[in-house]
């Protein structure tokens, strides 16, 4: 086992495929070189953006022809991973396909053709570490996904690991978590002492471990709301704007800008042109921010019966949130609706109610004409074009109900809120150590890494193959708020792999290593021995030898060659026959980094990977390569790291 560990996740989304590539030190390296105070952390996780790639469309396209799935889609980016992961490192390099919203709106039937073809490819065409595709391959809840964000958030800005230096009150030190797609919304966080004993019930437990082998467990409150993301909140709202108005063409929208004529499925309309001769409504903007900001609201759905209180929004329940305690971020459309125009260059500056929805006000108070050309001259940066410029006003709408008149996120800039601060660039540099203040803070990267759900699968992951200083320690991953492993626990995946070093005191052994770098290297070795041996040991003892040699090559006759077999040459010398296996040789000791010991047994006791320790393909060679076949590129020194600088 060598010295970094690899993984390798495909975040399916509905709009497309992104790969991700992370690595880590393995867990004996990692013990041996940490400070007391890393020892009591998280695995450090590293990544790049040059191993990140995304295409297009998302898999869930792929519904009626799920064969086509594999080399339509998935081999570009098996191929962009193989890039940057040696042949070597492959089989014992886990792969993950966790699909999101797109693939939750398919057919059972077809959810499952496609992911059983995504798996069927992966170990035709890989040899990447795929034990168990129920656990590897799958469509996750939008809760999973939300507590996914959530460790990586308070992975990203130290919640975990610097308990003191942020410090909220209350002994709370972690963040909430805010996400919004397309089509669904979560919110994720650790409710105070108070509400998380009255809510007990309705906590996931999660555990990780830290590299020395401890436990860290956090009870965490996740929801989703499905259907609250920005485009099928759009979808709801033409839906009401059209049935107060049923009998009218020119439907008037106060969340479009002023002049802007739209057919109802978004699509512009050229000037004097109403859609099918004027026989179809469409709607013409009229760039009313405040009444975009109340035409909005209703959907919320806050009048929904609540079966089990409190609840924030479509009668669905969520704990008492304090904000003097619970400082959330929020990432995704929270981060592109605040910043792509309105924040473009302010983008450390903190969220700021007032400020954010004046600007927003004069945006979409312009007429339509005025932004395109303002789109042209690239006033707001070279990634907003005309689409981003026509939705931008009903997303800033949205995103203001839904932070504070939906979840409550106090109004900073109006109402005074005990502790919180109207951060400047300045301000969030100086207190980055003590956390962010406020009760809200959009995101998207921390120390130059982006805030994925994706990250915090993969610190969950090489949180589980760190030992447990016991056999009875619990097993890494989550699960309902009881005691022990409940039913419904999901275990992480991973388990402990030794490193086994060939330092310069043990190069005999990885001499006799499987790898096939080193087989020649020894076979010169031994040549070299036996000439110089030849040359030394006189005149008369060659002849002997030779004569000796002749004979068992079977030149003697048939009575050498039986002598030669039953006294085991050329068996003893390269341990076959009966002298000692070499091939595992290395039980204790260190490798250096560029050696691989050529097989380790990774076979478990253990068959299924959904148990404590975790899963593990039987065995695994540096032998074998993947079939897929790339170039090696040596990915350098990553630039992109996980911890927030001291």
């Amino acid at each position: 086992m060598g010295k970094w560990r690899h993984g390798v996740i495909l975040d399916a989304g509905s709009s497309g495929t992104r790969i991700h590539i992370y690595r880590w030190l393995n867990s004996d390296i990692a013990r041996k070189k940490a400070s007391e105070t890393q020892l009591q952390s998280l695995p450090v996780l590293e990544t790049d953006k040059k191993w990140i790639k995304k295409i297009h469309p998302g898999i869930s396209t792929f519904g009626n022809n799920p064969n086509d799935v594999g080399p339509d889609h998935l081999e570009e980016l098996f191929k962009h991973a193989l890039r940057y992961i040696d042949p070597e490192d492959v089989p014992n390099t886990p792969l993950f396909l966790l699909a999101t919203a797109g693939m939750r709106i398919l057919p059972p039937v077809k959810q499952k053709a496609v992911l059983e073809q995504v798996c069927d490819f992966a170990r035709k065409t890989t040899k990447f570490q795929l034990p168990d595709c129920g656990l590897h391959i799958q469509v996750i809840p939008g809760e999973t996904e939300g507590l996914y964000g959530w460790i990586a958030a308070n992975y990203l800005l130290g919640g975990f690991d610097k308990p003191k230096d942020h410090d909220h009150g209350k002994g709370h030190h972690t963040y909430g978590f805010l996400d919004m797609g397309g089509a669904s919304a979560q919110i994720a966080f650790a409710p105070n002492a108070t509400e998380a004993e009255k809510h007990a019930n309705d906590l996931t437990l999660l555990r990780l471990r830290t590299v020395d082998g401890e436990p860290m467990e956090y009870k965490v409150f996740v929801t989703t709301w499905l259907g609250f993301g920005v485009n099928q909140a759009r979808q709801r709202y033409v839906k009401a704007l059209l049935q107060a108005m049923p009998d009218t063409r020119e439907v008037p929208d106060p969340c479009l800008p002023n002049g802007l004529t739209l057919t109802t499925d978004g699509k512009p309309i050229e000037t004097g042109l109403h859609e099918d001769g004027g026989h179809k409504p469409y709607l013409f903007g009229t760039g009313e921010f405040s009444h975009c900001i109340d035409s909005t609201y209703p959907l919320l759905e806050k009048d929904r019966p609540c079966q089990d209180k409190p609840c924030l929004i479509n009668g669905q329940h969520v704990p008492a949130i304090d904000f003097d305690v619970n400082h959330f971020v929020g990432v995704s459309e929270y981060w592109h609706t605040t910043h792509e125009v309105f924040e473009m260059a302010h983008k450390d500056k903190a969220y700021d109610f007032k400020t954010y929805q004046r600007r927003a006000q004069e945006f979409c108070s312009q007429s339509w004409e005025d932004i395109q050309k303002g789109v042209e001259k690239k006033i707001w940066g070279k990634k907003v074009d005309e689409t981003t410029a026509l939705e931008v006003c009903f997303k800033a709408s949205w995103l203001i109900n839904m932070l504070h008149d939906g979840i409550g996120v106090p109004r900073v800039g109006i109402e005074d809120m005990p502790g919180s601060h109207n951060a400047t660039k300045a301000m969030l540099k100086s207190t980055k150590d003590k956390g962010f203040l406020d009760p809200f803070q959009a995101v998207n990267k921390v120390g130059g890494v982006e805030v994925s759900w994706t990250l915090g699968k993969m610190v969950l992951y090489a949180s589980s193959e760190v030992p447990p200083p016991s056999t009875e320690a619990l097993a890494v991953g989550f699960g309902s708020n009881k005691p022990g492993i409940p039913e419904d626990f999901q275990h992480a995946g991973g388990s402990y792999k030794s490193y086994l070093s060939t330092g310069d005191d043990d190069w005999h052994d990885h001499l006799f290593s499987e790898n096939p770098r080193r087989i020649p290297g020894f076979l010169i070795f031994v040549l070299i021995i036996f000439v110089i041996g030849f040359i030394l040991c006189g005149r008369e003892r060659r002849k002997t030898m030779r004569h000796k040699v002749l004979r068992m090559c079977g030149r003697g006759g048939r009575y050498g060659s039986l002598r030669s077999r039953r006294r085991g040459f050329p068996g003893k010398l390269f341990g076959l026959g009966t002298s000692p296996s070499y091939e595992r040789v290395l039980e204790d000791g260190e490798s250096t980094a560029d050696f691989e010991l050529g097989s380790v047994d990774s076979s478990s006791d253990n068959d299924h990977s959904d148990s404590s320790d975790g899963s593990r393909i039987g065995r695994t060679s540096g032998w074998a390569t993947p079939q897929i076949k790339a170039g090696l590129v040596d990915p350098g020194t990553p630039t992109s790291w996980r911890k927030v600088p001291d």
